[in-house]
C-alpha cells in the first residue's frame, strides 16, 4: 500500500472523472486515490466502478464511497479522512475533479510536509499574488477579499484561507475532531485550516496556478459564502472561550 490518498469528493462529474484520475496515477510519486461520490445522476459512480477493474490489480489503489445523496463538501471529505486513516495512510490529500487543481502539484503537497517540516501543506492561490486563470474579474476579487477577510477575523497567517488543495499529515487528522466539524460547505476549508492552527500544527502554503473547470458545472453557490462570511465570525468568537491542547 502506497503512504499518499487523494481524496477526490463528486457530483456530477462524469466528463472529467476518468481523465483525473488517469492523471494521478500517472505521476512519477505513487498516490492511492478515494473517490467520495454522493450518487450522482449522471452515473460517475459506475465510471469509476468499472475503472477499478482496471487499475486494481495485485493491490487496491482506486477506492470508490458511494454515498446515498449529496450532503455537502465537508462530509464529504470527513467521510474520506476516516477511510484514509483507517487505512494507515500517513499523507492525505485533497483536491477537486475538474482540473482546478493541477495533479502534478500534488508532488509539491506532499513534499511539503514529507521532507519541509509541514504538518499541512496548502495549495494557494494567493502566496504569491493572484494566480488564477479562466474566472471573471468580479469572482477573482470575491474569493481573494474572502480570503483577506477570514484571515483579518481569524489571524490565521495564510493567505488562502478558502484553498480546498490540501495535503495533511495523519496526526493533523487524528487530533482534530473531525465529528464536531460544523460547515458543509466551502467553508469547511476554514475551519479545517483554524483548527490545524489552534493546534498547533504547522501550516506551509505551497503557491499554485488555479485554472478554471472547462467541462462539468460549478457547485459554488451564494449560500456558500453566506456560510462562510458569517460562519468565520462565530467560530472565531466561539474558540475564544477554547482551549486547543498543542499537538505532541
Amino acid at each position: 500500500m502506497n503512504d499518499s490518498i487523494v481524496i477526490i469528493p463528486t457530483y456530477n462529474e462524469k466528463e472529467n472523472i476518468e481523465a483525473i484520475i488517469v492523471a494521478v496515477f500517472s505521476l512519477p510519486q505513487a498516490f492511492d486515490v478515494l473517490i467520495v461520490d454522493d450518487n450522482s445522476p449522471d452515473g460517475t459512480g459506475t465510471i469509476v466502478e468499472n475503472l477499478q477493474q482496471e487499475f486494481n490489480g495485485s493491490s487496491t489503489r482506486l477506492h470508490l464511497l458511494k454515498r446515498a445523496g449529496k450532503q455537502g463538501l465537508g462530509t464529504a471529505y470527513i467521510a474520506g479522512f476516516h477511510f484514509a486513516l483507517e487505512k494507515g495512510y500517513e499523507f492525505i490529500l485533497e483536491m477537486d475533479a475538474d482540473f482546478s487543481h493541477d495533479p502534478k502539484d500534488l508532488i509539491r503537497l506532499r513534499q511539503a510536509c514529507a521532507e519541509m517540516g509541514a504538518d499541512m501543506s496548502i495549495g494557494s492561490r494567493y502566496a504569491t499574488g493572484v494566480n488564477v486563470v479562466n474566472w471573471p474579474m468580479g469572482r477573482v476579487m470575491l474569493s481573494f477579499f474572502a480570503s483577506h477577510y477570514v484571515r483579518l477575523i481569524t489571524s490565521m497567517p495564510i493567505s488562502d484561507t478558502t484553498a480546498g488543495f490540501v495535503c495533511y499529515r495523519s496526526k493533523v487528522l487524528q487530533t482534530i475532531p473531525l465529528d464536531q466539524i460544523k460547515f458543509i460547505g466551502y467553508a469547511f476549508q476554514i475551519e479545517m485550516k483554524f483548527l490545524a492552527w489552534k493546534y498547533g500544527f504547522t501550516l506551509k502554503e505551497v503557491p499554485i496556478i488555479f485554472t478554471d473547470r472547462t467541462r462539468g458545472q460549478s457547485k459554488m453557490s451564494a449560500g456558500i459564502f453566506k456560510e462562510a462570511f458569517f460562519g468565520v465570525l462565530q467560530m472565531t468568537i466561539q474558540s475564544w472561550f477554547k482551549k486547543y491542547a498543542p499537538a505532541s
